[in-house]
């Protein structure tokens, strides 16, 4: 199931204050970017919008009641930290949705630096 067009817009207008916003497709849903390579939100094709986060940024996330992102493999149930749910009060409130959003472009250009990084140098491998 995709996103759908009403929450893929809700999140757009939660995040405008961040400027242009670039959609991409990530596992069933939406992955949103800014500073063109530089994810710092997705939204699940449930209609869950998760947060960038990193070990510096979990806890304030798990205080406000957020949740990591969870799907299901055939070993069981894979929570990934570096995805956590927008905390509910922020759902409705752009401002506290800006909040959160500027907590998580700090992990969120560490990640892009670091893949950068990584296709620069299997660039250079290849070329050799």
């Amino acid at each position: 199931m995709a996103v759908s067009d009403e929450v893929l817009e809700h999140a757009l207008d939660l995040f405008r204050t961040l400027g242009p916003i670039r959609t991409g497709r990530m596992f069933s849903g939406a992955a949103l970017y800014v500073e063109d390579d530089v994810m710092f939100a997705m939204i699940a094709s449930s209609g869950t919008i998760y947060m960038k986060s990193d070990a510096t940024t979990e806890q304030q996330f798990l205080d406000a009641g957020s949740e990591p992102f969870t799907y299901t493999r055939a070993t069981g149930d894979r929570q990934v930290t570096s995805l956590m749910s927008l905390p509910d009060s922020a759902l409705d409130d752009a401002d506290e949705a800006h909040h959160w959003a500027q907590l998580s472009l700090g992990p969120a250009r560490v990640a892009a630096d670091k893949k950068r990084a990584d296709k620069a140098r299997k660039a250079a491998r290849k070329a050799t």
